[in-house]
């Protein structure tokens, strides 16, 4: 039987503190609830502010109302973008969606063998930057591809690419989605079907599918915008097929047309919007599937669901798993596909455009200073919105502005920092240009996600533990630090892997915001495949997946032996 919160906590605090604390406390809580708020309207509403502005302002300043966009919306090239970037998107959210769903579905509902190995396999490019599955096609079934008669005639360079190479980058986040809705399947639904004697197809009907609806929907919806929003895919194998998140890149950086940029950005902005708004709605109308008296489904073997689920998953492994290879093999070989003899030349990057080896050393500082100063902001900050009691409001604020960067793609907030901070009157423009706004952008874009884990995770623990270090008259710091910390431990390690491992692979969050000195390996691999060099390309890319590889395992060890030592009261309670 675990101790009551009064005796457990009794160990961490002195039995007397003045009651002056309190009050001190309370002083504590409103400066860091302002500092939040501060943090998250200076680097997010006030640079969005600023590229609303620019779209409807000329270049000297005046304000002209909505004609860039009347430009816009009246050139064909670029008004073609909105259709080309909702198709691509729609039709690679589709698919994703059917394999993510077949491949989830066997993992949870058969008995099929290496399920613990697909599930590996399913979130490998996570890993990855998304520009490598566009150069691992462009290998494979490009002009001097392997595999380019596979594809009748028709062009990779295009819609076909961009589709292949979408599918590849959005499937870990649809599958974890789906994967996560089929989990939590209730076992009693099942019996009670069997029992009715309904067929499989039946089953599926009356039962799975409605039991994963929300999951589906919000894997949809996930993976529309990531689809709909990326820029390392199109900017790689695109071709001549625009989508509007290269048009954003070729007006600021081709043409150096700031405004029109804005104006591209703010539509690119407005589907990611209303996807977002649906998403919120769509989890107000959940509820729960899974109750305290639920049965959790074991799935029956069954030789011909399992055999057929184990070569479905197959399949689809085979595709994630082909395209690292590829990538990793073309980085290796001297020249693609003529001479297949092995070379480590390709890693020699001083040789080529990308920035050599410092920009590979920036990004691994940019990652460590993004997980360190991104967890502590977090992690923070949501402890102050669920259990803090200063400004209900101003919390309630902090909550949603938390949840806006979901919605914004990385393209659009790194073209608003640009208006932002590069404005002469703005005493923070000393950022620009610097290694510091490259941290800043990663977190801000990165908030969401790791908000919501860290309030996820602060929700499970009672309001009790704060209630008894008050009645001790301990301050909230010293619970914070002493007992919130360590129980949360799990989820703040979570938190600083996923800042780390997106820091690494981040594209679109910073391509308008490096310089010279502050170069990044991802963004290498970007000017590299400008250059034409792709080769060089993959290997960039290739370190980066080594790179998160070796994090990754180092995460799940350094979480193992934390948890033996911060989490032993979960065994005792027991």
């Amino acid at each position: 039987m675990s101790p009551p919160p009064a005796a457990a906590l009794g160990r961490f605090f002195p039995r007397h503190e003045p009651r002056r604390r309190a009050g001190r406390d309370e002083w504590i809580e409103r400066a860091a609830v302002l500092l939040v708020a501060a943090f998250l309207v200076a680097f997010l509403v006030l640079p969005l502010h600023a590229l609303l502005s620019k779209s409807v302002a000329a270049p000297d300043g005046r304000f002209v109302g909505l004609a860039h966009y009347a430009t816009y919306f009246s050139t064909p090239t670029l008004f073609r973008s909105i259709h080309n970037s909702l198709f691509v998107a729609a039709l690679s959210t589709a698919i994703t969606l059917a394999l993510a769903f077949g491949y989830a579905y066997a993992l949870t509902h058969t008995c099929m063998p290496g399920k613990e190995a697909f599930r590996i396999v399913a979130v490998i490019p996570l890993l990855a930057p998304t520009l490598l599955p566009a150069l691992a096609l462009v290998h494979l079934f490009g002009n001097k591809g392997v595999l380019k008669d596979l594809l009748l005639g028709h062009s990779v360079y295009g819609p076909i690419g961009i589709v292949m190479g979408m599918t590849f980058a959005v499937f870990p986040h649809v599958f974890i989605i789906v994967n996560a809705g089929l989990g939590l399947s209730d076992g009693r639904l099942y019996e009670a079907a069997a029992v009715c004697k309904a067929g499989r197809w039946r089953v599926f009907r009356t039962v799975t599918l409605p039991g994963a609806k929300y999951g589906l929907i919000g894997a949809a919806i996930a993976g529309f915008t990531h689809a709909f929003t990326d820029f390392g895919v199109p900017k790689v194998i695109g071709g001549q097929f625009d989508v509007l998140a290269t048009d954003v890149y070729k007006q600021v950086i081709g043409q150096h047309d700031f405004e029109m940029g804005a104006v591209i950005s703010v539509v690119l902005l407005i589907p990611a919007l209303i996807a977002f708004a649906i998403d919120q709605a769509a989890r107000r109308g959940q509820v729960a599937m899974l109750t305290t008296r639920a049965v959790p489904f074991q799935p029956k073997p069954n030789r011909i669901a399992d055999a057929l689920g184990f070569l479905f998953c197959a399949l689809v492994a085979v595709w994630i798993v082909g395209l690292i290879v590829a990538a990793a093999f073309a980085s290796v070989v001297k020249f693609w596909p003529y001479d297949l003899s092995l070379t480590w030349a390709h890693y020699e990057f001083e040789r080529y455009a990308g920035g050599g080896w410092r920009a590979y050393r920036n990004t691994l500082a940019l990652a460590a200073w993004t997980a360190g100063a991104g967890t502590i902001l977090v992690f923070f900050g949501a402890y102050l919105v669920e259990k803090g009691e200063a400004w209900p409001r101003l919390r309630r604020l902090i909550q949603l502005l938390a949840l806006l960067p979901l919605a914004i793609p990385g393209l659009v907030l790194g073209l608003a920092y640009i208006f932002f901070f590069n404005a002469p009157a703005n005493p923070l423009g000393g950022l620009y240009g610097t290694f510091a706004i490259l941290v800043l952008s990663t977190v801000v874009h990165y908030y969401s996600v790791t908000h919501l884990t860290a309030t996820t995770a602060l929700k499970q623990l009672d309001r009790e533990f704060e209630a008894v270090s008050d009645s001790l008259k301990a301050p909230r710091l010293k619970t914070f630090a002493r007992v919130t910390v360590p129980i949360s431990m799990p989820a703040i390690l979570d938190i600083f892997m996923y800042f780390f491992l997106n820091a690494m692979t981040t594209v679109s969050a910073v391509v308008f915001l490096y310089s010279t000195h502050t170069n990044l390996a991802s963004i290498a691999v970007l000017n590299m495949d400008d250059a034409g060099e792709l080769a060089p390309a993959a290997a960039m890319a290739m370190v980066i997946v080594v790179t998160s590889v070796a994090v990754r395992v180092l995460h799940v060890a350094l979480a193992r032996a934390i948890g033996r030592r911060t989490q032993a009261w979960r065994a005792r309670g027991r």
